[in-house]
């Protein structure tokens, strides 16, 4: 193949240019290429062949020269600049060796003999330049589609790691706060925080799995409403209701904690709290509604960091593959997320 490409096709490629310019400019003047003289034919035809073992040498001498100063992996600048240079090239080779054998031929230069010999050559070094150079930009244009791909997933994952260091703190700050007012009036029930909050530290900082099953993180859940419960008011009429067949689906985790978190925060009125999860058409449907008092706390309108940070996570994890709704009727809030799982 590399003697074919460096011995054979050369010679070829000139002859190609030639009979080309030929049967264009022979039909055009009427004049059979066969009724010319032997000695013109031959000489113009070792000439083409020539000028083809030169014209390739000079396209991949270029072609070398662009790989070691290209600044990008893909650019259409890229492209259109090394096309204009090697059509350039081959306009100058093309005249310096033709022009001077048609004045001498004809005894001057008609237009018809240059546009012939600035057209034909010009077009065959474009589509030269398209079969040589397409494999290798192709191969560049994908690099760079998977260069840019890895760039943006680790902007997301960095993303979704710092949202997760926000809710954190966010959810330390809440629990603490919580253990904190228990330890002066029921030590009994601080050591229960204490253990309640432990477990909830142990399913976050130990599990590691991208994806968890749904019944973890409804037992997370569970635990996490029985800490809450040692700290509301004896008023919370609590309602849970969790589907049997919440089992194995896979989620990622810590998406269903912000709106239940967001309930017990912003609870009031008559204290009604209900929390539905169940199985609906290949969805997670999970309902969270709570009362609210008649006064609207500060930070109730949009939930907080919390339902911020969950709105942004299920945008970066379930594109297109998640519903989320919140509202308020009277003095009722209701917050419904629905995720496609596996």
């Amino acid at each position: 193949m590399n003697f074919f490409r460096k011995y054979i096709f050369p010679p070829l490629y000139g002859l190609i240019i030639y009979f080309t310019v030929r049967l264009l400019h022979d039909t055009e003047i009427r004049i059979p290429f066969w009724e010319r003289t032997w000695q013109q034919n031959s000489i113009e035809l070792v000439m083409s062949m020539l000028v083809g073992y030169v014209g390739v040498y000079i396209f991949e001498r270029l072609f070398k020269y662009y790989d070691r100063h290209r600044t990008s992996q893909f650019s259409y600048w890229n492209i259109v600049r090394e096309l204009a240079i090697m059509v350039g090239a081959n306009l100058v080779l093309m005249n310096i060796v033709f022009t001077p054998w048609v004045i001498f031929i004809n005894g001057k230069l008609y237009m018809d003999d240059l546009a012939d010999i600035c057209t034909i050559p010009a077009l065959y070094a474009v589509v030269y330049y398209g079969i040589a150079r397409a494999r290798k930009y192709m191969v560049a244009y994908v690099d760079n589609r998977i260069l840019l791909e890895k760039v943006t997933n680790d902007q997301l994952q960095t993303e979704l790691k710092f949202l997760k260091s926000q809710y954190h703190p966010h959810f330390l700050f809440n629990a603490l706060n919580t253990i904190y007012f228990q330890m002066d009036e029921d030590v009994a029930g601080a050591k229960q925080s204490i253990e309640k909050f432990s477990e909830l530290l142990r399913y976050q900082l130990y599990d590691q799995q991208q994806k968890v099953t749904v019944i973890n993180e409804m037992e997370y859940l569970q635990t996490f409403i029985d800490l809450q419960k040692m700290r509301t008011s004896e008023k919370l009429k609590l309602t849970v209701d969790l589907d049997k067949k919440l089992n194995g689906q896979l989620v990622y985790p810590l998406l269903f904690l912000p709106l239940v978190e967001n309930a017990f925060k912003f609870i009031g009125g008559d204290y009604q709290l209900k929390i539905q999860a169940g199985v609906d058409a290949g969805q997670i449907v999970f309902t969270v509604a709570n009362s609210t008092p008649d006064f609207e706390p500060t930070g109730s309108k949009n939930g907080g960091i919390g339902i911020e940070n969950l709105k942004r996570r299920l945008d970066l994890l379930y594109p297109g593959k998640h519903s989320f709704v919140a509202q308020k009727a009277g003095n009722l809030f209701t917050a419904e997320l629905k995720i496609q799982y596996e």
